[in-house]
C-alpha cells in the first residue's frame, strides 16, 4: 500500500509527471472537445455511439462528459498563478482583457449573435476569482474586509452571469482554500459543481502535477494559450455557419 508523501500528498514524488503546462494542455483539449459537442455536435444529439441493452451512449453525451474536466483544471491553474505570478496585476489585467476581447467570439458561436446579455464567457468567472483570491491575500489582517470584498465580487459574478457562474467563481476560492488538503479538495471539489463526479476527474491529473512549470515559458507560449480560447470559439461559429447556415 502506498504510503503518503511528507506533503501530504498520496501519489509518491516520482508519479508526479505533469506539469502546470501539460495540465494546460489537457484542460485545452477537454474544453475543445467540449464546446465542439456544445456548438457542433448538438445539432445530433442523438447520434448513438454504443449501445448496450436499452442504454446507449450518444457521441454528444461522451463529447459533453469529457469536457467537464476543463473548468476544474483551469480553476486550479489560477490557483497556481496567483501563488506563483510574479506581478498579480499584470496577471488580473490579463485575464481582464482577454474576458474583453473573448465576448463576442463567445456570444458568437454559442448564442448566433454579436452581444447576448443571458451569460459571459469564461475569463469573466476566472478573473472574479483571481480577484477573489488577492482580496483574501491583501485584507487577511481583516476579516470583514475580505468578508465584503468577497462578497462584492460575488455579486458581480451573479450580475455578469458568468459562465459557470457564482458556483464557478466560489469553486476557485475553494480550491484555494483547500489547497494544502488535497484529498478533501479533490472529495469537495468532485461533488461542488452542478456536473459532480464528472467534474471530479479533473482531479486525477491534478494528483499527479509536478508542481513544475513545464515548457510554457515566455509570452509567446503564455499568449498561445490566451488566444486560443476566442481563437477556437470563432472557427467554431463559422464552421456551424458554413454547415448549418
Amino acid at each position: 500500500m502506498e504510503t503518503e508523501s511528507r506533503d501530504g500528498h498520496l501519489i509518491p514524488d516520482k508519479a508526479r509527471v505533469l506539469s502546470g503546462s501539460l495540465l494546460k494542455l489537457i484542460a485545452v483539449v477537454s474544453m475543445l472537445i467540449d464546446h465542439v459537442g456544445a456548438v457542433i455536435v448538438i445539432r445530433y444529439p442523438r447520434v448513438p455511439l454504443i449501445s448496450l441493452g436499452s442504454h446507449t451512449l450518444t457521441l454528444y453525451a461522451l463529447m459533453r462528459f469529457l469536457g467537464r474536466m476543463a473548468f476544474p483544471l483551469y480553476a486550479f491553474l489560477i490557483t497556481e498563478g496567483f501563488v506563483h505570478t510574479g506581478d498579480r496585476r499584470k496577471y488580473a489585467l490579463r485575464l481582464l482583457l482577454f474576458a474583453l476581447l473573448s465576448e463576442v467570439p463567445f456570444d458568437l458561436a454559442f448564442n448566433g449573435t454579436w452581444f447576448a446579455i443571458k451569460n459571459q464567457n469564461v475569463f469573466f468567472t476566472l478573473f472574479l476569482g483571481f480577484l477573489g483570491l488577492c482580496a483574501l491575500d491583501r485584507f487577511s489582517g481583516s476579516g470583514w474586509k475580505q468578508l465584503l470584498s468577497l462578497l462584492g465580487l460575488f455579486l458581480a459574478a451573479l450580475f455578469l452571469k458568468c459562465d459557470y457562474g457564482v458556483s464557478g467563481y466560489g469553486f476557485i476560492l475553494l480550491m484555494y482554500a483547500l489547497r494544502k488538503e488535497r484529498i478533501l479538495r479533490a472529495v469537495i471539489g468532485a461533488g461542488y459543481l452542478s456536473s459532480r463526479w464528472k467534474a471530479g476527474l479533473a482531479f486525477l491529473p491534478i494528483a499527479l502535477y509536478s508542481g513544475k512549470r513545464g515548457f510554457v515559458r515566455g509570452r509567446v507560449w503564455q499568449y498561445v494559450f490566451y488566444v486560443f480560447y476566442p481563437g477556437h470559439l470563432l472557427l467554431l461559429y463559422w464552421i456551424s455557419r458554413q454547415l448549418f447556415g
